[in-house]
């Protein structure tokens, strides 16, 4: 049985006339180019420890099997805004599990991306703990019914966002989250 025990996240933007080339590229840029990597759905394991980007990394070798939940944006139109967006929601205690969630688009700021992303992850904990909430009040007051609740005591969220390149080139941005063994 693999579960995750440490994690960390991570971004980047790429540009290259080819689509995969710019993905590539984007990989480079947030230090996880080296290694194989494998989606998966939105669990962030109990007892799963953040680690800075640096540490997480050195616990990796190249061409390793990791598992990640990413979120990857592409564009090929000049000036248009692309961005993705991982958030996280955490419940209190270590012996349950959060959610990360995934989010990618167009048109969004790095904060406006990176707050939704952050408020589907809460949401999606916060619908597990019994947390009584209306979908339709704004994050912010959401957040905090959830902090008052006790029971959702950290969300966090990494984003990238990047303007589409001249020239015809391919631009892409990649947020992820990974896991370490």
């Amino acid at each position: 049985m693999y579960v995750p025990r440490f994690v960390f996240f991570t971004k980047g933007a790429g540009k290259d006339k080819a689509k995969l080339a710019s993905f590539e590229n984007a990989l480079r840029e947030a230090g996880i180019a080296h290694l194989n990597l494998v989606q998966v759905s939105s669990i962030f394991p109990p007892g799963c420890k953040i680690l800075d980007k640096e540490t997480g990394l050195a616990k990796l070798e190249a061409g390793e099997i990791t598992h990640c939940v990413m979120a990857k944006e592409e564009s090929l139109e000049p000036g248009r805004r692309i961005v993705a967006s991982v958030g996280l929601a955490l419940p209190e205690g270590n012996e349950r599990y959060g959610y990360l969630s995934e989010h990618h688009g167009y048109g969004q700021t790095e904060t406006e991306a990176g707050e939704f992303a952050e408020d589907i992850a809460a949401s999606m904990l916060a619908t597990t703990l019994g947390i009584e909430f209306d979908p339709e009040k704004d994050y912010d007051e959401r957040r905090d019914i959830y902090k008052m609740s006790g029971k959702i005591i950290h969300s966090q969220h990494i984003s990238q966002a990047a303007l589409g390149a001249e020239s015809n080139l391919w631009t892409t941005v990649v947020a992820a989250a990974i896991f370490i063994k």
